[in-house]
């Protein structure tokens, strides 16, 4: 097969230096941004993940899908929760939470790329726990919904859990404009503090929900068809609850969530506003020359075996072979028919979702939006909520 000229250049064929060890891992690509705060540790403190990743490194454990990776963060997140706790019952909410924030930060890091066993299983049921203590006591707080997947089939799971988190306007008399905020492959309901911050603070609600094959989603992983499923249900119950304006929801899909957010754009065109794609991949992304390097990218750990395992695969090789021809936007036709409004948003040197996705879109369906970031890695960060914000405010005016 011919090598494709992919717009990665010469970085599509090589390997990033933080594939090497956990100690390359955090010197060249996790230290600096657990130190500013920002993705994947948001929320979080250095000083937490400096003990954790010391123990990691002098134990040589590199392999973040195995349980010893994940059980080595527990001690430090046992130890914090034990002080959040006593400075909860104490009445001071303020301390208390942005411990709690922290705890489930810990947690989050521990539980990557993908729950894979009971271990990491664990660790994603103490995140959230830890990250309920903290979201459900603020002055517009974060409460949980399990809602009946009403669109559900037999081979769906019968709930839908969704973090909710409104404006203290909202009310029946007074319904608010609302993100639907789709997660992606690693980042899910409990991973988005500072959007849903964004979103009350702009008067609006916002309903998280997790896509099919991560995390507690209970739509089918193999059925291609599963998540227009479970929009059927999140948007009903929305419709239900008097309290979300239904004639402005935006959709946001982050990262591999982008790829639902183009899909739900078409599919139900009618029911939304408008909707981002940030990072999405829809075709090219599924192709094997693709996938044959994607684990040498910016992911940092192999992107493969998560991804399987995310469409509902038995190994990487089937996930190699098969995802394409039942995936893609472009090969089901899902692109070629009119849609709502649509922003594409990535980076040039995305590893993860070639932009040569976001640039196909173009040539199919309704007219799109754009911003895309030269040289600029997945989802266009860190430049990329800026543009993202006010196109946001415009489609919600």
């Amino acid at each position: 097969m011919q090598q494709k000229n992919w717009m990665l250049g010469e970085d599509f064929n090589i390997r990033g230096k933080h594939h090497e060890s956990i100690k390359a891992l955090w010197d060249t690509k996790w230290k600096f941004p657990c130190k500013i705060g920002v993705y994947p540790f948001h929320d979080g403190s250095l000083e937490d993940f400096e003990m954790v990743f010391d123990y990691l490194i002098k134990n040589s454990i590199n392999d973040a899908y195995s349980d010893t990776y994940t059980e080595a963060f527990f001690p430090t997140c046992e130890s914090l929760l034990e002080k959040a706790d006593s400075i909860s019952a104490s009445g001071n909410h303020n301390e208390a939470s942005a411990l709690y924030l922290r705890v489930a930060c810990l947690y989050r890091i521990s539980r990557f790329p993908i729950m894979n066993s009971p271990v990491k299983w664990k660790a994603w049921e103490a995140q959230k726990a830890a990250y309920m203590k903290a979201a459900t006591k603020w002055a517009e707080p974060v409460h949980e919904e399990l809602i009946p997947h009403t669109a559900g089939t037999g081979t769906d799971g019968p709930t839908v859990p969704l973090y909710v988190r409104l404006p203290s306007t909202a009310s029946a008399e007074n319904p608010v404009p609302t993100i639907l905020l789709i997660t992606g492959l690693d980042g899910y309901r409990p991973d988005n503090t500072q959007r849903s911050y964004e979103f009350v603070r702009r008067g609006w609600g916002c309903v998280i929900a997790e896509i099919p094959g991560t995390a507690d989603s209970p739509a089918d992983p193999k059925d291609a068809k599963s998540p227009d499923r479970l929009w059927d249900s999140v948007l009903d119950w929305m419709g239900k609850e008097r309290v979300f304006d239904m004639g402005k929801v935006v959709a946001w899909g982050l990262s591999c969530g982008g790829y639902y957010a183009v899909r739900i754009a078409h599919t139900h065109k009618e029911r939304l506003r408008g909707s981002v794609a940030q990072g999405a991949g829809v075709h090219h992304f599924f192709d094997r020359q693709w996938l044959a390097k994607a684990d040498d990218h910016e992911y940092p750990f192999d992107l493969n075996p998560a991804l399987a395992q995310k469409f509902g695969y038995s190994s990487v090789q089937e996930f190699k072979e098969l995802s394409q021809k039942k995936f893609s936007l472009v090969d089901t036709g899902i692109v070629k028919v009119p849609s709502t409004r649509l922003l594409l948003i990535n980076g040039t040197k995305d590893g993860l979702m070639p932009i040569e996705d976001t640039l196909l879109l173009f040539e199919h369906g309704t007219p799109k939006e754009a911003r895309i970031f030269p040289n600029l890695l997945h989802m266009g960060y860190p430049d990329s909520n800026a543009s993202v914000y006010p196109w946001l405010e415009d489609v919600m005016a």
